[in-house]
C-alpha cells in the first residue's frame, strides 16, 4: 500500500481483545495513542468452570472500534494493524462457521475461554504422561492451555463438535485471519499455548500419548500447517470484505498476532528509563519484568540462555522479544478476585452508594478510605499486618501450577521462584488495567521490595499490538526496532 505524503501523520491501529471487552487506539509514529475505544463482548456462564464466548460477536465488537478510532483520519494515513487477545479457543467448520461447544449446541457459542476450567481432569491426564513437551510449560499442562480443552472436546462432544470442526484457533490467530484470511498461526499463540516447538514443529509423540493423533492428520492442517514471527504480515493484508466491515482501505497491513498478556510486555519491557535512578537503567532488558495484570495476571521474564522454572511456563524462544527467552509466571484470579471480594462484602452497597454521590469509582473511594484509616503514618500495609487473604480462588497458575489450590502466595512467590532458577530481576514494569490502582501498585513494591515503574502513556497492551502493525507495514524493519521507537517517548514514574 503506498505511503502518505510526508507532511501527513502516520497511524497504525492496535486491537486488544480482553476477557470482557475488545479495546482499540489510534497510535502515531511517536507511539502517543491518539484515540481509543471499546467495546463490551459476550460472555456465557452456562456451568461451574464453563465461560464461552462468541467468535462472530468479537470480531463485530472489533470492527466496530476500530471504525471508531479511525474515523477522523484519512484511511490511507491507517499503515498497519496488529491484535493481540486472551489465549481462548475457537472452534469452526470446514466451512469456517462456528461449532458449538456445550451440550445445549447453541452455535454462536464457539469460544471456550481461557478461564474455562472444565478440562481441568484432561489437564491432569496429559500431565501424568511426563512427556517431554511438559518440561517447557513448568512440568505440569495447564486446563487454560488448549491440549486439554480439546482433549475434554474429543471426550465429550465427538459427534456434535469435534467430527464438524475443521479449524481450531488460538483467539488472537482467528482475529488476524478474519482480517487477511491468511491461515498463518503466530509462533507466539502456538508455542505458549500448544507445545509447539519453532526448531522441532509438533511433537507427534506428544499428540498421540495424549490421544489427539487425529488433529496429525493433512499436515496438521486443524491446528495450523503454516506458523510465522509475531509482526510479520500476513497475506495480502486486510481482506477486501474486512475493509469493508472496519472502513479501512484493503490491503492494509495486518500483523501476526500476540496474545494479550504478551503484547502487554512488548509495550513496556524495553522502555528508555534513563535518568530516573532505577536499578535496572544501564542493565540489560533481562533485569526487568514485566507484570501485565487485569482479570488475571501474568508475569514476564526474559533472559539470555533457556531457563527453566518449576511450575513457570517457557522457557519459550522469539515469542515476545526477538532474540530472547520468555518464562511466563501468572495468577489466574486477580481484578476478579477483588472485584468478588469487595462486592462479596455486607457493607459493598453502602459503599456504592457513598462513592456514587461523590462521582467517583468505587475503589478510589475506597482508597481514599483506607488512607483515612491509616492515618499519620501513611503506611496502608499496616492494616493489614495480621490479616492474609490467599489469592488462589482460580487455582494456582505459577509456581506450583495447581488450578485445585484454594490458597497460596501470588506475586512474591512467582518472583522468588525465578530468582532461585536464574532470573536476575530488579525492576517491576506494570501495564493493565489495576495498574491504574495506586494502592495494588504500592502493595507490589511493598511485598517484592522492588520499584515499580509504570507508563504516563497507560495503554501499553495496545501500543504493544499497535508495534505489530508498525512492522507488518514494514515502516520499521523488526518488531525489535519498532518497540524501540515506540517505547522511547514513554515517561515512566516509580514507587
Amino acid at each position: 500500500m503506498a505511503k502518505p505524503p510526508p507532511s501527513m501523520e502516520q497511524y497504525y491501529v492496535g486491537v486488544d481483545v480482553g476477557t470482557a471487552s475488545v479495546r482499540a487506539a489510534l497510535v502515531a509514529r511517536d507511539g502517543l495513542v491518539k484515540a481509543t475505544a471499546e467495546e463490551p463482548v459476550r460472555i456465557w456462564q452456562p456451568a461451574p468452570d464453563r465461560y464461552v464466548q462468541s467468535s462472530d460477536d468479537i470480531w463485530d465488537r472489533c470492527c466496530r472500534a476500530i471504525r471508531r478510532v479511525t474515523q477522523g483520519v484519512e484511511k490511507s494515513q491507517v499503515r498497519g494493524m496488529g491484535f493481540d487477545a486472551t489465549c481462548s479457543l475457537v472452534v469452526l467448520d470446514k466451512h469456517f462457521q462456528p461449532v458449538a461447544i456445550n451440550q445445549d449446541g447453541v452455535q454462536e457459542q464457539n469460544v471456550m475461554m481461557w478461564m474455562d476450567h472444565r478440562a481441568s481432569e484432561q489437564a491432569a491426564h496429559i500431565t501424568s504422561t511426563g512427556h517431554q513437551a511438559l518440561r517447557r510449560v513448568g512440568g505440569v499442562m495447564s486446563p487454560e492451555m488448549q491440549p486439554p480443552k480439546l482433549l475434554w472436546l474429543k471426550e465429550n462432544l465427538r459427534e456434535t463438535c469435534w467430527k464438524q470442526a475443521a479449524h481450531f484457533f488460538d483467539l488472537p490467530d482467528f482475529l488476524s485471519w478474519k482480517a487477511t484470511g491468511s491461515l498463518e498461526r503466530s509462533l507466539c499463540t502456538l508455542v505458549c499455548k500448544w507445545t509447539y516447538c519453532p526448531q522441532e514443529g509438533w511433537d507427534t509423540s506428544f499428540w498421540e500419548a495424549i490421544g489427539l493423533e487425529d488433529l496429525l492428520t493433512d499436515n496438521c492442517s486443524k491446528i495450523g500447517a503454516l506458523t510465522c514471527c509475531p509482526g510479520t504480515s500476513l497475506g495480502e493484508g486486510l481482506s477486501a470484505q474486512a475493509a469493508a466491515e472496519t472502513q479501512l482501505k484493503t490491503g492494509t497491513a495486518v500483523a501476526a498476532s500476540l496474545i494479550d498478556a504478551h503484547a502487554g510486555g512488548l509495550g513496556v519491557i524495553g522502555a528508555d528509563v534513563k535518568g530516573l535512578s532505577l536499578p535496572c537503567e544501564d542493565q540489560p532488558m533481562t533485569s526487568r519484568m514485566a507484570v501485565v495484570c487485569g482479570t488475571s495476571s501474568c508475569h514476564m521474564g526474559i533472559s539470555q540462555q533457556p531457563l527453566y522454572v518449576p511450575g513457570v511456563w517457557g522457557p519459550y524462544f522469539s515469542v515476545m522479544v526477538p532474540g530472547l527467552w520468555l518464562n511466563e509466571g501468572g495468577q489466574s484470579a486477580t481484578g476478579k478476585l477483588i472485584d468478588f471480594m469487595v462486592e462479596g462484602h455486607a457493607a459493598f452497597p453502602q459503599l456504592k452508594i457513598l462513592a456514587e454521590k461523590r462521582f467517583v469509582w468505587v475503589y478510589s473511594y475506597l482508597n481514599r478510605h483506607l488512607e483515612t484509616m491509616a492515618g499519620d503514618s501513611g503506611h496502608l500495609g499496616t492494616l493489614a499486618a495480621s490479616l492474609h487473604v490467599w489469592p488462589d480462588f482460580h487455582g494456582n497458575r505459577s509456581p506450583l501450577a495447581d488450578p485445585t489450590l484454594r490458597g497460596m502466595l501470588g506475586t512474591r512467590h512467582i518472583l522468588d521462584t525465578m530468582q532461585e532458577t536464574g532470573h536476575d530481576i530488579r525492576t517491576l514494569f506494570l501495564c493493565g488495567g489495576l495498574s491504574k490502582n495506586a494502592l495494588f501498585v504500592q502493595t507490589h513494591a511493598d511485598v517484592t521490595g522492588l520499584p515499580v515503574a509504570l507508563p504516563f502513556q497507560t495503554e501499553a497492551v495496545l501500543v504493544g499490538a499497535a508495534v505489530l502493525g508498525a512492522c507488518a507495514s514494514r515502516d520499521y524493519s523488526s518488531i525489535q526496532f519498532g518497540r524501540q521507537i515506540f517505547c522511547h517517548k514513554l515517561t515512566y514514574h516509580f514507587w
